[in-house]
């Protein structure tokens, strides 16, 4: 999508009527399109091309990419050092902020310094905890939840103001966001979970591996009656997928991965495929198009672990994107385009809009 207020890469867009950020995320979910989001693992390297490196594998097929805040509670690059190196270049972020490791001093001034970069999406999590990573000696802080973090983003942005009431000059200008998982019981309260995340600021919603889509509709019903998608209220759904690279792989997250509900007939599909890896991208692509036809869902979010290069195919095969080519480092420009970009298709048309 091409907006006819294009700035040069590396500058914000201007903030449109009703917009909260000058993000190409928001513009894309309050358009209508379904918006595509993806993640990538941040280097244990302080190499800023591979950084780049790992982001162009989505070139053309995501609309924001992830970057991961100590996923695990593992050690990597930082999410806000990931977040200024790619907007730097142009790329929409999604500054992913857990609560483990810092306090709410550490966090506020994180928030500024990331939106003054060009930072223009947080995501909010509580994280998990050190003894699941690998310095579990560590001393976890949480000093505050994804609904505090929330509270207090939201705060900065529309009040200009510290949670110490000291006043913000300028204000973050960001698009908030949580993560939920409609999958872990109590299924029928997690619906009221998202409205108190709302309720604190939350504007999307990024979601935990979707595999049973009955449960996943029975979910956004509930956000449905809740008055969630629609209106002043309205909260933008992104469903969790990914390709499983085989049923002992699946196996394996679904007893070590907290919150990850795999069915059994899945792992049993899997498990009677000639090629397993193939039968999980197929899984993948069959799961959105069909999360792409339930009512409310904005769009999905790739989780695609040492699969990144998947990405690109399940997007084509799909055709979710219908025909739209997100903005990448040199779409228009192919003299700016990212060395490590693989070559756009010359049949591909941004969509004007």
């Amino acid at each position: 999508m091409k907006f006819d207020d294009e700035p040069v890469p590396g500058y914000s867009l201007p903030i449109l009527p009703g917009h909260v950020s000058p993000g190409r995320l928001e513009r894309v979910l309050r358009a209508g399109k379904f918006a595509i989001t993806s993640e990538i693992d941040p280097p244990d390297s302080a190499d800023p091309a591979e950084v780049l490196k790992r982001a162009a594998i989505f070139d053309g097929y995501v609309d924001a990419i992830n970057a991961t805040d100590g996923s695990g509670a593992h050690c990597h690059m930082s999410s806000v050092g990931v977040c200024s190196l790619l907007t730097r270049v142009g790329y929409a972020t999604i500054l992913q902020m857990s609560c483990r490791d810092r306090n709410r001093i550490a966090m506020q001034g994180e928030i500024l310094g990331a939106a003054a970069m060009g930072a223009c999406n947080l995501l909010c999590l509580t994280g998990d905890g050190v003894q699941a990573g690998d310095h579990p000696q560590a001393k976890p802080v949480f000093d505050l939840d994804s609904m505090s973090l929330l509270e207090i983003a939201r705060s900065m942005r529309d009040e200009c103001r510290f949670q110490s009431g000291r006043r913000i000059e300028l204000p973050p200008r960001i698009f908030l966001g949580a993560a939920e998982n409609p999958f872990v019981p109590p299924q029928a309260w997690r619906p009221h979970r998202v409205a108190k995340k709302v309720a604190a600021g939350a504007q999307f919603i990024q979601m935990q591996y979707c595999f049973d889509v009955p449960q996943l509709r029975d979910f956004m019903s509930g956000l449905g009656d809740l008055g969630l998608l629609e209106g002043p209220e309205r909260v933008f759904v992104l469903p969790g997928i990914g390709p499983l690279a085989s049923a002992r792989s699946a196996r394996w997250i679904r007893d070590h991965v907290p919150g990850v509900h795999i069915p059994d007939a899945v792992i049993a599909r899997l498990e009677g495929a000639r090629d397993q890896k193939e039968e999980g991208k197929r899984l993948c692509m069959e799961l959105l198009h069909r999360i792409r036809e339930i009512p409310g869902v904005s769009g999905a979010h790739i989780m695609a672990y040492r699969q990144e290069h998947t990405v690109a195919e399940i997007i084509e095969a799909t055709g979710v994107l219908e025909g739209r080519v997100p903005w990448y480092p040199g779409r228009d420009d192919p003299s700016q385009r990212n060395p490590e970009s693989p070559e756009a298709s010359p049949e591909a048309e941004p969509l004007q809009g």
